[in-house]
């Protein structure tokens, strides 16, 4: 039993780590939960494709239903004695015969004390007895139950695979003027391929001929199409939607995102949780005592208190029959892998069921500002006309500056719709601002000096961020506000933490305090320190995680590029706006592949309803497990009871931990 226990363990952590050489195999190694032993130890030998699992449940049907009608033939029909024994035989035979063989076969490689084992002695022990229908029954039930535990992990692990099904499965690169069709492993950096509608993307690159929109659900959970052109970098995994796109790779398919995040996803299963860590040990331990139990349960009773050896023997059995823990080895591992799977169709990469089990813990979420809280980039924030109107004030102010680089002008620019009026002898007048001729006008478009050296009488704005001022032949027509401007999603995001009873939300930054402070305004945030170097930020992540409760967990968010180091001190580290970003891969223990914090709490929520359905399975299993074992000592629970609440107690198990692939938002 111990070696089967332990054979579930290590065979979820096989269904992790299926396929690390990204072949497109999605049929994967069959190795989960129970299914793992019967592969090669007793006869089930699931095949490693779709066909050959159905060939061997079709036939594991047949064999239930056959030994199923030789048992009720021998209850049912008035037979001679020994024709009943034969019938209950045969149908032992027909159900149970690979279990035996497996039994055996463990026992000359000196693991008698698996579940197989466990099975022939108490079908065994059964017929000893003379109770030849409840030998069967036994055997019967365990197989029954055996097979629904395959199918149900079945299931699980082929809805993970649909829901990462993001592995392109050819690459047509141009090579001597015609289009060969390769594997994507097959396509060298700065080669050329033609990825026409319907076609996922095989590898990254930039766009050098074509446009169209492309489907990033697969990677961030959104449906809202990203338009690209040439020129535009593109990332494997993404659906083309319209049209044929030429695409130079500038990653070989190993260094692509879409293998990337097929690596964290599989190879999650090496981060074990505490409570699958738990149950490990406790199955090491729980095993060989039950063991020992049980033999004194059918040895004391008899030989010290004239006890009847059969009710005992029989009461042993059922006693080491239902103390199995494999509904805890199967489903633990399970749920936290079903949850991984899960998220990562919304997006949300998480490296390992250790990291689901400490976001559910966060009572502290710090976060960067610049490209996390807000975008990361200049905009128009705030238009203020004085006797004109705000869109003359902004096409004045962009037709001026139209000629310039600077961040500044890019974002008056972006922000002016429709055509601008001419502007002649525009010139930049370092460190004040732009003048310029607009309309036979003298327009001055700048910073507060140039309205001083211009003589136009205005009035400071004493806002954060960066004020554009401008004036026409020295009149002051108003002001811009330029500023790094929050993500859509921000606000709801620390809204939802709250929701969440994070107690404290936290921004570091290395912005002015000014502008650091109008954004925890806007957001409400608990507390924020500006102007931070990188060591700053680490220092105050280290006062913080002293300052928090023992039993909480502090999350960072920052965007993964210049944060490693506080991404690395932090409970959990969590990348914002990683599309493609390697660096952001790489450091982060959590990924959101998409620009929006929303999915921060989105990430909490999951992980927390993870761990409910983890505790949910422990409390169950091992409240059955107790009740039955008492019942049995009591000769109260026969042996067939006892099967039917292990393999029952699994099969809920395993159903239960499959709700992690589905938790609502």
């Amino acid at each position: 039993m111990s070696k089967h226990c332990d054979h579930c363990h290590h065979a979820h952590e096989e269904a992790h780590e299926h396929d690390h050489e990204h072949e497109h195999d999605h049929d994967h190694e069959h190795a989960h939960g129970h299914t793992h032993a019967h592969s090669h130890e007793h006869g089930h030998d699931h095949g490693h494709d779709h066909g050959g699992e159905e060939e061997n449940r079709t036939v594991m049907i047949v064999r239930i239903i056959a030994s199923a009608a030789l048992l009720a033939a021998g209850l049912l029909l008035s037979l001679p004695t020994w024709a009943k024994i034969a019938l209950f035989l045969l149908s032992w035979v027909v159900v149970g015969y690979n279990v035996v063989i497996a039994a055996a076969e463990n026992i000359l490689h000196g693991h008698a004390l698996d579940e197989m084992f466990l099975m022939t002695v108490a079908s065994v022990g059964a017929f000893c007895l003379g109770d030849f229908a409840e030998g069967v029954a036994v055997m019967l039930l365990y197989q029954i139950g055996e097979f629904f535990q395959d199918y149900a992990v079945d299931q699980s692990r082929d809805s993970i695979a649909e829901l990462m099904d993001i592995r392109p499965d050819t690459a047509e690169v141009e090579r001597n003027g015609k289009i060969e069709t390769v594997h994507p492993q097959q396509v060298n950096v700065g080669e050329i391929i033609v990825v026409r509608p319907g076609e996922k993307i095989p590898l990254d690159g930039t766009v050098i001929e074509g446009a169209s929109a492309l489907n990033t659900l697969a990677l961030t959970g959104e449906s809202a199409p990203r338009d690209v052109g040439v020129g535009d970098p593109v990332i494997s995994g993404c659906v083309n939607m319209q049209g044929v796109l030429r695409i130079e790779a500038t990653h070989a398919y190993s260094d692509s995102t879409v293998a990337r995040i097929l690596e964290l996803v599989e190879n999650a299963g090496d981060h074990k949780s505490r409570a699958d860590q738990f149950i490990t040990r406790f199955a090491r331990i729980y095993t060989p005592v039950v063991v020992g139990l049980a033999v004194l349960v059918a040895l004391i009773p008899p030989l010290f208190f004239g006890g009847a050896w059969k009710e005992w023997i029989t009461s042993a059995l059922t006693f080491l029959v239902i103390s199995c823990p494999c509904a805890l080895v199967i489903s633990v591992p399970l749920t936290f892998f079903s949850a991984i799977g899960g998220a990562s169709k919304r997006g949300i990469l998480i490296k390992g069921a250790n990291y689901v089990e400490t976001l559910a813990q966060t009572g502290v979420a710090v976060f960067d500002k610049t490209g996390t809280l807000t975008q990361g980039a200049f905009a128009v924030t705030e238009i203020h006309p004085e006797g004109v109107t705000e869109q003359a004030l902004l096409s004045l102010a962009a037709a001026a500056e139209q000629f310039s680089t600077h961040p500044i002008a890019q974002a008056l620019l972006s922000a002016c719709a429709g055509d601008l009026p001419k502007a002649e002898d525009a010139a930049e007048v370092a460190g004040h601002g732009v003048l310029a001729t607009i309309q036979g006008k003298r327009v001055a478009v700048g910073n507060g000096k140039m309205m001083i050296r211009e003589g136009v009488a205005y009035q400071p704005a004493g806002k954060a961020g960066t004020v554009v001022y401008a004036a026409a032949d020295g009149q002051y027509l108003g002001y811009i506000l330029i500023s790094d401007a929050l993500k859509a999603g921000a606000k709801a995001a620390i809204d939802g933490l709250k929701q969440l009873n994070v107690g404290r939300t936290v921004m570091l930054t290395g912005d002015s305090e000014a502008a650091a402070r109008e954004v925890s305004d806007a957001l409400q945030l608990d507390e924020m320190h500006a102007g931070l170097l990188p060591d700053g930020k680490v220092d105050e992540v280290e006062r913080l995680m002293n300052e928090k409760d023992a039993q909480t967990a502090l999350v960072f968010v920052g965007d993964g590029i210049n944060d490693a180091p506080v991404l690395a001190r932090a409970d959990v580290g969590v990348a914002m706006g990683a599309l493609g970003s390697d660096a952001a891969i790489e450091a982060a223990d959590v990924v959101l592949m998409d620009d929006d914090p929303r999915k921060l709490p989105q990430a909490i929520r999951m992980a927390r309803a993870t761990v409910r359905i983890v505790r949910q399975n422990i409390l169950f299993s091992l409240a059955v497990k107790v009740i039955v074992m008492i019942l049995g000592v009591l000769h109260v629970a026969p042996l067939w009871l006892a099967i039917f609440a292990d393999v029952g107690v699994c099969f809920l198990a395993i159903l239960n931990a499959m709700r992690a692939m589905h938790i609502r938002d």
